[in-house]
């Protein structure tokens, strides 16, 4: 299959790149679409109980949804503020769509008592189709931020949702406009060459193209998360330049060994080209642990990210072979390591020390990690609010505005206790009683809505605790919960429940992949324990930093008393799929050289050696990557953000330098062993690199 792609690639290049050009166009083009699509319903979960109610509410009692403004930072009372207040309000009942607007000077609690600020809540017809709803909530919007004061903002319920949309699509430009200069700037120190620095951006821009193209299409049969656009950009980005500095690194070795540059080519595909094919299998297959979850969110992420990894896995096999067809005459090879290439000399080092204090290695290595990592057993997940966003957003601004001038709790999304008919009077006076301020409300058909607002935030310790007990109380009672903070407790018993299936689903599907890679059984449980080790140490720091506040401060965000329920899942898959991209990078080389020498010893430090270059400028332009979409500010990106660059930088170098050659001196020729009737399935089955007529160049001992 790689040779049939590597021909049509270098016998009809134009062709490939043409299609390629059409790709990106639609992509560019069409795919952008998804910024106007995106949602911000992540905690729901279908089949929940939270989610059960919902849905009966909304056949019941079909209200519209609701935004809000503020206006503040002047005395509310004055004459001509109140006029113009007051004629806001009669131009937003007169906008389409809008179902009420209470006059805040007549209603209760919607003046502050320093008499600084007030509330102009907007209520919208139920039943509005999407586009009806955009327009409703631009016009009123606008019609508010009219009002002639100080500080006057706008937000919440569906407003929300598009500010993050706008927010993400301008983090995302900017992320972009920062990454590949940088990129580039790298690719040009490390190949030396415009045209060798260019190629991998060329595959890189595919990936953003494809991005797009995947989430627009999925957000035709699913919502698409508010988060989706920054994951994906920036796997995409960073995956498609590590897969084409590999392709070209292998390219430029084969080069040494032949003029024809298609055959070169051909080479390169068939070698290095089957080490992409399974990176991106496994960093794949690492995302099928999402789909085992039952949240739309989850869901489509893992499918929407899974897509954009093959995508850049085809253009690393077909698109990066053309252009190499095309224009690789010009690349120049690279040097021999006879002629003193230090960077395989430094790699090997580093792999006979870490052979020969095998112990020395693990007994400091191994509880550094450990203790880097313990803070994730205090780790706690909320669904977040408008503090997640930078100070600068429209609806952060609002939130703060309401928390500087109201009481605790003003406007915090309250606990929804849906009483069906059939629930007797006591069941519901004990409900009401839990909190002070809890209002009722009739349904048609005898049932009714119990809203209770919890003393602190909507989905803090106090709301969540709130829902439990009523879910205790409520006995045999048609009574369901729902609300923040019961979407919340509802997502962390599904992430309970789900979660050890989902590993159990990836793990499987891994070994098996590293198995039909390698032919060995050891290998693939040695790769498994490392890689949540430098996992484990890079999602402690991130809890450490944004949960607990530890220096939060330095990447303009703050500690927030919880991480968002999106960044751990997504950390966790995405992460432990980049360590399998590194892993088959080194055990490639090493299976290579193990093959042609025999020597089980020397084939590590040979592996390393040709690899480690490799895998430490992938690591470093993937975590440029990363880091630039920490530039935006939202406190969910900065988190996953954070996580993914320090588990690529642990792995790729704490990881892959020290442990893997360790535990393979510990494990020594045993780490290649299969038991016989697995070793046949193997030798029959297994895929594995081909085989190249390199010369048998010697690795530079040093030490």
């Amino acid at each position: 299959m790689l040779t049939a792609l590597a021909r049509t690639a270098t016998r009809r290049p134009l062709t490939v790149m043409l299609l390629w050009g059409l790709f990106l166009l639609l992509g560019f083009g069409l795919g952008t679409g998804v910024f106007a699509r995106l949602s911000d319903n992540v905690p729901e979960v279908p089949g929940t109980e939270s989610e059960s109610a919902a849905r009966y509410l909304d056949e019941m009692d079909p209200a519209g949804s609701s935004i809000t403004g503020v206006v503040a930072g002047t005395p509310v009372a004055d004459a001509g503020l109140r006029a113009e207040v007051e004629r806001a309000v009669a131009d937003v009942r007169k906008v389409a769509g809008v179902a009420a607007v209470p006059d805040p000077y007549a209603t209760p609690g919607m003046i502050a008592e320093d008499g600084h600020a007030l509330i102009v809540p907007v209520t919208l017809e139920g039943g509005l189709d999407d586009d009806a709803e955009e327009r409703t909530l631009d016009a009123a919007a606008e019609r508010i931020r009219e009002i002639d004061a100080p500080d006057v903002h706008v937000s919440g319920g569906p407003l929300l949702g598009l500010q993050m949309g706008e927010r993400a699509a301008q983090d995302v430009k900017n992320a972009e406009l920062i990454s590949l200069p940088v990129v580039l700037a790298l690719l040009l120190v490390v190949f030396g060459g415009l045209r060798s620095a260019l190629l991998p951006l060329v595959v890189a821009v595919s990936g953003i193209a494809g991005a797009f193209l995947a989430l627009f299409l999925f957000s035709e049969v699913t919502d698409i998360s508010v988060y989706a656009i920054q994951v994906t950009t920036m796997l995409g980005l960073g995956l498609a330049v590590d897969y084409a500095l590999l392709m070209l690194v292998r390219f430029r070795e084969e080069r040494r060994t032949t003029e024809d540059v298609v055959e070169a080519v051909h080479r390169t595909v068939a070698a290095a080209g089957r080490t992409v094919l399974f990176s991106g299998l496994t960093v794949a297959v690492s995302l099928t642990g999402l789909l085992v979850f039952p949240s739309v969110f989850l869901r489509s992420m893992g499918l929407a990210v899974a897509a954009v990894v093959v995508i850049d896995m085809l253009a690393a096999l077909t698109l990066l072979p053309a252009l190499l067809a095309r224009f690789g005459g010009r690349i120049p090879p690279a040097k021999s390591p006879g002629n003193g290439e230090e960077e395989g000399r430094f790699f090997a080092r580093v792999a006979r020390f870490a052979a020969r204090r095998k112990m020395a290695v693990l007994a400091v290595v191994v509880p550094v990690l450990l203790v880097l990592a313990l803070p994730v057993a205090g780790m706690s997940i909320v669904v977040g609010d408008a503090r997640q966003l930078p100070a600068d957003s429209e609806a952060r601004q609002l939130q703060d505005t309401v928390a500087a001038h109201f009481p605790p709790g003003t406007g915090v999304s309250p606990v929804v206790v849906v009483a069906k008919p059939g629930t007797d009077a006591a069941t519901a006076d004990r409900i009401r009683a839990l909190a002070p301020g809890a209002t009722t409300r009739e349904l048609p058909g005898g049932g009714a809505v119990i809203e209770i607002r919890p003393p602190g935030e909507a989905d803090g310790a106090e709301a969540t605790a709130l829902v439990e007990r009523v879910r205790e109380m409520r006995g045999d009672a048609p009574v369901e919960v729902t609300g923040t903070a019961a979407r919340l407790v509802d997502f962390r018993q599904m992430l309970a429940e789900r979660a050890p299936w989902a590993a159990l689903t990836v793990l499987a599907g891994i070994v098996l992949l590293l198995f039909a890679f390698t032919g060995s059984v050891l290998l693939p449980l040695r790769t498994v324990v490392t890689t949540l080790l430098s996992l484990a140490a890079a999602l402690g720091v991130v809890v450490w930093v944004f949960q607990d506040g530890h220096l939060a401060g330095l990447l303009g965000a703050e500690g927030l008393g919880a991480l968002s329920l999106t960044a751990p899942p997504l950390i966790v898959a995405i992460a432990f799929g980049l360590a399998m991209d590194y892993e088959l990078f080194i055990l490639a080389r090493m299976r290579e050289a193990r093959l042609r020498s025999g020597d089980d010893r020397e084939a590590v430090v040979t592996g390393l050696s040709r690899s480690g270059r490799v895998v430490t400028c992938a690591a470093l332009l993937l975590a440029v990557v990363f880091a630039a979409f920490m530039t935006g500010g939202f406190s969910p990106i900065l988190q996953i953000g954070l996580g993914l660059t320090l588990a690529v930088l642990i792995d790729a170098t704490v990881v892959r330098m020290l442990l893997v050659p360790a535990t393979m001196a510990l494990l020594g020729r045993h780490a290649w062993w299969a038991p016989a009737p697995l070793r046949r399935v193997h030798d029959r089955f297994g895929l594995r690199e081909e085989q190249t007529e390199l010369p048998r160049e010697k690795v530079p001992s040093g030490v």
